[in-house]
C-alpha cells in the first residue's frame, strides 16, 4: 500500500511523465537544429513549452509548491540528494562510459547547488525582487 493518497500518486507520476517529455522534445529540438532544421527544431520547442506548462499546472495541483523559502529549502535538498546520494551510487554502479556522464552532471549538480544556496541568500537579504541573474 502507498504512503502517499492515490490522487497524489497519480499527479506525481503525471509529472514525471511531462517533465521528462518536454525535456526529451528539448534535446528533439536540439537534434534538429544541429542538423539545420530550424523549423522542425521550433516545433519541437513549441511542444516543450506546452509539456512544461502541463507540468507546472500538475505540482501546483499536488500541493508541492509552498512558499518562497519551502520552495528553496526543496530545490537544495534535491540537489544534496542528487549529488551526495544518488548519482556517486550510479556511478559505482555503471560502466565507464556512463560513469562520465553522470560524473558531468554531478560537476553541473554541484554548480547549481552553489547557485541556489546564494539564490537563497539572496531571497533572504532581499526586498522585493532579487537581482536578475548573470550571464
Amino acid at each position: 500500500m502507498s504512503r502517499i493518497p492515490r490522487h497524489q500518486e497519480h499527479l506525481k507520476t503525471a509529472f514525471t511523465a511531462e517533465a521528462a517529455s518536454a525535456a526529451r522534445c528539448r534535446a528533439y529540438a536540439t537534434r534538429a537544429e544541429r542538423e539545420g532544421l530550424p523549423n522542425l527544431a521550433s516545433h519541437w520547442q513549441r511542444l516543450a513549452a506546452e509539456k512544461d506548462r502541463l507540468a507546472v499546472e500538475l505540482l501546483e495541483a499536488s500541493g508541492q509548491l509552498k512558499s518562497l523559502d519551502a520552495d528553496l529549502g526543496n530545490a537544495i535538498s534535491e540537489e544534496r540528494y542528487e549529488n551526495d546520494a544518488l548519482y556517486p551510487k550510479m556511478i559505482r554502479d555503471v560502466e565507464p562510459p556512463a560513469a562520465e556522464v553522470f560524473q558531468r552532471v554531478v560537476t553541473a549538480q554541484a554548480e547549481h547547488l552553489s547557485r541556489l544556496e546564494a539564490l537563497r541568500d539572496a531571497v533572504a537579504g532581499a526586498r522585493g525582487d532579487v537581482a536578475p541573474p548573470t550571464t
